[in-house]
C-alpha cells in the first residue's frame, strides 16, 4: 500500500517515515530576542526536526477591542489582545538573526505567518515549510498568497470541519499547488487528551490523500504516542525552557527534559512499528522450537498397525514434525514398532 507523502528539507514525511518533530517556540521567547536563540539551542538538544515561531504584526492581527481568550487571561492577566501580541511581537531582522542561527545549528526553521506582511516576511526567509494555523483556515486571500509561494504548507485544522478543510486544499491546488499536509488539532491550551479525536488522522489521510499529523496541545506524551501508532506523520508541540514562566503557551508547552524524553520514546515506538508485514522473525527462532510442538505417538503401538488420530498427540520441543500436518498419517500402515512419546517419522509409515 503506498502511504501520502510530501517531502521537507528533503525528508520524505509519510506515516511509514519517521516522524517529523517540531518544538514550537511560538511566542514563548516572551518577546526576548537571546531567549529565542537559546531556546532554538535547547530545541537542538532535544534531537527534534525543527523549531517554529509566529510572526505577525500586532496591529494587522487584532482590533483593539479584542479581547483574549480565557486561557491568555489566566496566564498573563489584564489588558487586551493586542496588549500582549505587542509585547510577544518580533521584528524581520530578529527573524533573520533566528533563520542563521538554525542553519548553523542544522535544525529546520519554520515560522506561522498570521498577516499578509508577515507572511511576505517569512517567505523571503525561505523556510523549508509554511506552517498554516488553525485560525486562518478560512482566510482564503491568505492562503492564496501561500500557494503561489510554492513552498510546501502543513495545515493545521482547529475548529475545522471537513468541509472547510477540503474548501482550503482545494483554493492551494488552485493557485500553486504545493505539497500539503494536514494536521489534526484541538485549539484549546491545554487541550483535554479526550478530545483529541486521534482517529481522525488516519481517517483524514485516507479522505484527502494527504499525510497527516498532530498539532498536540495536550499535557504530557501520551497523546502523541498514540498518534504515532496511528499513522501520524508529523508533529508540533509547544516548546519552553520553564513552565512557570509568564506568557499565554508556556503552562501547556513541554520542557527540554520532557521534549527529550519524548523524541525518544517517538524513535524506540517507531523502531516497534516495523513495515505491517506478518512474518517469522529471526529473533524468535530461538523460541520457536521450544515453545511449539511435534508430533508423537500417544501409545505403543505394533508394526502393521493402522493409524488412527487417537494413536497420536503433541509434545514440546517442536523439532519434529508439526501438528497441522497430522493428517498426512492418518489411515497409514506402521513399518515399525514405536514407544510411547517416539517422536513421529515419514518413514515410520507405508
Amino acid at each position: 500500500m503506498t502511504m501520502p507523502e510530501i517531502h521537507i528539507n528533503g525528508r520524505r514525511i509519510a506515516s511509514d517515515a519517521p516522524c517529523y518533530i517540531i518544538a514550537e517556540i511560538g511566542v514563548n521567547h516572551n518577546g526576548s530576542v537571546d531567549l529565542a536563540h537559546q531556546m532554538i539551542d535547547a530545541a537542538v538538544a532535544t534531537g527534534v526536526n525543527a523549531v517554529k515561531f509566529q510572526t505577525f504584526r500586532a496591529e494587522d492581527l487584532v482590533l483593539p477591542s479584542a479581547e483574549k481568550a480565557a486561557y491568555q487571561t489566566e496566564t498573563t492577566g489584564g489588558g487586551t489582545q493586542l496588549d500582549m501580541l505587542r509585547r510577544l511581537e518580533l521584528g524581520d531582522e530578529v527573524f533573520w538573526q533566528l533563520r542563521q542561527h538554525c542553519d548553523r545549528v542544522g535544525i529546520d526553521f519554520m515560522s506561522t505567518a498570521f498577516d499578509a506582511k508577515s507572511l511576505e516576511s517569512v517567505i523571503r526567509l525561505n523556510p523549508v515549510c509554511l506552517k498554516w494555523p488553525s485560525g486562518e483556515l478560512t482566510n482564503a486571500p491568505l492562503l492564496k498568497q501561500a500557494a503561489r509561494a510554492g513552498l510546501p504548507i502543513l495545515l493545521s485544522t482547529g475548529m475545522g470541519s471537513l468541509t472547510e478543510i477540503a474548501a482550503a486544499l482545494d483554493l492551494i491546488a488552485q493557485n500553486g499547488a504545493p505539497d500539503v499536509g494536514i494536521f489534526q488539532c484541538v485549539s484549546n491550551y491545554p487541550a483535554r487528551i479526550e478530545d483529541q479525536n486521534l482517529r481522525a488522522i488516519p481517517n483524514m489521510a485516507q479522505v484527502f490523500g494527504r499525510p497527516v499529523g498532530l498539532s498536540d496541545h495536550t499535557l504530557g506524551p501520551y497523546a502523541a504516542i498514540a498518534a504515532r501508532a496511528l499513522g501520524m506523520a508529523v508533529l508540533e508541540k509547544h516548546f519552553t525552557l520553564d513552565k512557570a514562566m509568564e506568557g499565554p503557551d508556556h503552562a501547556a508547552s513541554s520542557t527540554p527534559d520532557e521534549f527529550a524524553h519524548l523524541v525518544q520514546v517517538m524513535r524506540a515506538i517507531e523502531e516497534g512499528l516495523g513495515d505491517g508485514v506478518k512474518r517469522p522473525l529471526h529473533a524468535e527462532s530461538g523460541v520457536r522450537d521450544i515453545a511449539r510442538k511435534s508430533l508423537v505417538y500417544a501409545r505403543t503401538l505394533p508394526a502393521g498397525h493402522s493409524l488412527t488420530e487417537e494413536d497420536f498427540t503433541a509434545k514440546r520441543p517442536g523439532i519434529g514434525i508439526a501438528p497441522n500436518r497430522l493428517d498426512l498419517f492418518l489411515g497409514m500402515t506402521l513399518t515399525r514398532a514405536v514407544s510411547s512419546n517416539d517422536l513421529v517419522r515419514f518413514e515410520d509409515v507405508r
